[in-house]
């Protein structure tokens, strides 16, 4: 069966959710690996990490597929060791994210949804995080963003300084266009396999 995923017209949320779903489906072990590999990289490459001092990164769900954030974890570690990793705890009754900072001694867990959390660990807060790299399933040209359909990311970026950088990983390229919501917060950045998006205005970087 061949699946045509071009964005024609006017589509909401669940349409795109579901669509984008699907072409996660479609990616072999391989490709999937192949592309978080290439998407760490071109971070390392295009972005420049002076004056941060800490990073939130969420930790890759297997069942849907995400990008395996570990590549870049991992070079976060061996190369700038001074900045400060932080992963997020859900509390799944007010919808919110606590962050705590992520050590190679944190100890993880699956929560309900399968997303792996610390067990434990020191709170930082999200007034001082300087960096959020945000997961979707897609996004447009303008930084709009298409998540899980939960809301935690919109609240959490809400707490965050307005001039943290909200960095998006996807694994496909953009949508043709997603109808924001007042709630929602666009990114600042995006970055594919074959492109890094930059949203800000002129004269920021």
């Amino acid at each position: 069966m061949i699946l045509d995923f071009t964005y024609y017209g006017k589509m909401n949320k669940s349409e795109i959710r579901k669509i984008y779903a699907e072409k996660r489906k479609l990616l072999s072990p391989q490709d999937l690996e192949l592309r978080s590999k290439v998407i760490s990289d071109k971070f390392f490459k295009d972005f420049d990490l002076t004056g941060i001092s800490s990073a939130h990164i969420f930790l890759p769900i297997t069942s849907k597929r995400e990008i395996n954030t570990w590549h870049i974890i991992n070079r976060f570690r061996q190369e700038q060791a001074h900045i400060k990793l932080l992963v997020s705890k859900s509390d799944l009754l007010d919808g919110k994210l606590e962050n705590f900072i992520f050590t190679q001694s944190t100890v993880l867990i699956d929560n309900d949804w399968g997303i792996p959390e610390p067990q434990s660990g020191d709170r930082f807060p999200n007034q001082q995080i300087d960096l959020v790299f945000a997961p979707l399933l897609a996004f447009d040209k303008k930084g709009n963003r298409v998540g899980y359909g939960k809301g935690y990311y919109d609240k959490f970026l809400l707490e965050c300084r307005p001039d943290v950088l909200k960095v998006g990983l996807s694994l496909e390229e953009p949508a043709r266009k997603i109808n924001a919501e007042l709630f929602d917060i666009p990114l600042t950045h995006c970055i594919t396999p074959l492109a890094v998006y930059n949203f800000l205005k002129p004269g920021r970087k």
